[in-house]
């Protein structure tokens, strides 16, 4: 009998295999790679909210913990993933800047708001008004990770590439069964996947829909990431990731004109160089109402568990929220209340 049955591949089901490995816990992972999130993410670990200066949510905290935890991704599976790239915000005015310098002063954003204005020394970016720098920022390399990873999976026999038949899942109180595979516990960590699930449907996920294109673009010799109302993030070769949309209605992660169209428009406000698109993508981004995490054991079956709802910050919090999970379930550690389902089961679970 294995440890844990894992059901997706994507950061949250990266994240708590690392956790159960670390632990010395068995485990299988099931995939089918139908939600591409994690694969198309711009993959920016940003611990400050840059639309209102603000902290996100427990961001210097995650960030400790995410740090090492990709350093030893990098480590384990030969390959690199993480860029370490400064953010840097383009002010529109002389008002925002000074909102900048009051956001600097605060408690946690001091340690990454520098209060030096960086004057644009690019000449193919329109910024009269410079930038604020974020310190202590970059980019994983999300689509290399889940990749590498999953061929990982594949070299120690643990991986079952196929869509989930919850006809063939027997829950018992001792163990969970899937096929020929047994084991006693079960984390649901499929993303948007999550609405298909019978056992935690009630939970309310949203979907938010997230498009990003990859130009070419030799002129633009840009090596930070710009942030104004979309972000350029540098990759090799000349080449950038730029976005991201934000959609709610469309749950497909086919990408469309309208936020192709949106994505260039913003783009042109401040990229003053020629580039072209080289490829175009979407995936729908696992939201809550409340912008937190989704944890917990369900209400009935107590071996079966979910971990999601890690939105546009998945970098950040996978590890943190595996962690979480994990403690939860074998040293029955309290979880964060702001992540637990049991916030949301009185309101939502069918009695």
């Amino acid at each position: 009998m294995l440890d844990y049955i894992i059901v997706g591949l994507g950061l949250a089901g990266i994240s708590f295999c690392e956790v159960l490995e670390k632990e010395g816990k068995t485990f299988a992972v099931i995939t089918d790679e139908s939600q591409q999130a994690s694969q198309v993410a711009g993959g920016l670990y940003n611990p400050v909210i840059l639309k209102r200066f603000t902290m996100a949510w427990k961001a210097k905290h995650q960030l400790e913990i995410a740090k090492p935890f990709y350093r030893g991704l990098e480590e384990k599976l030969g390959v690199k993933l993480d860029y370490e790239l400064p953010v840097l915000r383009k002010f529109a005015s002389i008002e925002e800047q000074n909102f900048w310098f009051e956001a600097a002063d605060r408690t946690n954003l001091d340690y990454f708001l520098s209060t030096k204005i960086i004057a644009n020394t690019n000449p193919v970016i329109d910024a009269p008004f410079g930038f604020g720098e974020v310190k202590y920022t970059g980019r994983i390399d999300t689509g290399t990770l889940v990749s590498s990873y999953k061929n990982y999976l594949q070299s120690t026999g643990s991986l079952l590439e196929e869509s989930l038949d919850f006809d063939k899942l027997s829950i018992s109180e001792e163990s969970i069964t899937y096929k020929s595979i047994v084991a006693k516990n079960i984390v649901f960590a499929t993303g948007y996947g999550l609405k298909q699930n019978p056992y935690f449907e009630y939970l309310p996920l949203n979907g938010t829909k997230g498009e990003l294109l990859i130009i070419h673009a030799p002129e633009f010799k840009e090596k930070n990431v710009i942030k104004s109302s979309v972000f350029t993030i540098p990759m090799e070769n000349d080449h950038y990731l730029v976005g991201a949309t934000y959609k709610w209605k469309d749950k497909t992660n086919v990408p469309t004109q309208e936020s192709k169209n949106e994505l260039l428009e913003k783009l042109g406000t401040f990229l003053k160089c020629d580039f072209r698109v080289v490829d175009h993508v979407a995936g729908i981004r696992p939201t809550v109402v409340d912008r937190r995490p989704l944890l917990g054991r369900h209400p009935e079956h107590k071996n079966m568990y979910v971990l999601n709802g890690f939105g546009s910050r998945g970098v950040l919090i996978g590890p943190y929220a595996s962690n979480q999970l994990f403690g939860y379930i074998q040293n029955k550690t309290p979880l964060d209340s702001e992540m637990d389902i049991q916030r949301f089961t009185k309101k939502y679970y069918p009695n």
